[in-house]
C-alpha cells in the first residue's frame, strides 16, 4: 500500500466511532482530509463538525458537511485528527500543517480523540519530527534562545502565518523522553500560544493504517 492509501484506510477505520446527531470535531492536514470525505458520506446522520482551521472548514463545506463553532456547541463526542508522530503511549507531535492550536482546543473539548495515521508515523520516542511550537510574532527571538538553551534549534517557519496570525517555530533535535512534562515546560514560556505535544491530553485511539491492514491501539 501507498503512504496515502495506508491514511485512508486509517481514516476509514475512524468512520466507525462516529454516532447519529453528533457534533464531530476534525483535524487538519491530508490525512485528516481523507476522514473528511469519509464523513461526506454520513453526513445525513450527523449534525455538523468544528473545524480545527480554515482549511478544514472549506473542505467541509464543500462537501455539504454543516460548520458549527465551539462557542456554541459546547463539549463534542469525538475528535479525529492525524498526527506527524505517535507513540504507543499515543503521545503525539502535530502541527506540521500549523493548526496545533485550533487542533489543541478541539481535542480539550472533546471526550474521545481518535487519531489516524500510516504506520510509518508510529516511532519509539518523539522529536525527529521537528515540534511546532506557535509563538506571538514579538516573542520570536526570545523564544528561540530558550528553545536553543534547551538544547534545540529552533527554525522560523518561513512565510507562514497560522490562522490566529502567529508565527511558528519548528525545534529540531529534541529527543522528547518525558513528552507530558515538556509540554507543561513550553507552554509556560511567556509568548509561546502552544506547543505541538499532544501529552497531557493524549489520543484515546490511534489507528494505524500498513501493508498488513490496520492496528488499532490500545
Amino acid at each position: 500500500m501507498t503512504p496515502d492509501e495506508k491514511k485512508k484506510a486509517a481514516a476509514e477505520t475512524a468512520l466507525a466511532y462516529v454516532e447519529s446527531g453528533w457534533v464531530v470535531g476534525v483535524g487538519t492536514g491530508s490525512t485528516a482530509n481523507h476522514f473528511i470525505d469519509a464523513l461526506a458520506r454520513v453526513k445525513g446522520r450527523i449534525d455538523g463538525a468544528v473545524a480545527s482551521s480554515n482549511a478544514t472548514a472549506e473542505r467541509l463545506k464543500k462537501h455539504g458537511i454543516p460548520v458549527l463553532e465551539l462557542n456554541s456547541t459546547g463539549d463534542l463526542p469525538l475528535y479525529v485528527d492525524g498526527a506527524d508522530e505517535a507513540t504507543r503511549h499515543l503521545h503525539l507531535i502535530k502541527g506540521g500543517g500549523g493548526a496545533l492550536t485550533r487542533e489543541k482546543i478541539v481535542a480539550a473539548a472533546s471526550a474521545k480523540f481518535v487519531c489516524i495515521a500510516d504506520d510509518s508515523k508510529l516511532v519509539d520516542v518523539l522529536g525527529k519530527f521537528p515540534l511546532p511550537i506557535e509563538i506571538i510574532p514579538m516573542a520570536r527571538s526570545l523564544v528561540a534562545r530558550q528553545l536553543t538553551a534547551r538544547g534545540g534549534q529552533p527554525v522560523l517557519r518561513e512565510k507562514f502565518i497560522t490562522d490566529n496570525g502567529n508565527l511558528i517555530l519548528d525545534v529540531h533535535n529534541l529527543s522528547i523522553l518525558n513528552p507530558v512534562e515538556l509540554e507543561r515546560e513550553l507552554n509556560q514560556l511567556a509568548g509561546v500560544v502552544t506547543v505541538g505535544l499532544f501529552a497531557v491530553r493524549p489520543a484515546d485511539v490511534l489507528i494505524l493504517g500498513g501493508d498488513e491492514g490496520v492496528e488499532t491501539l490500545p
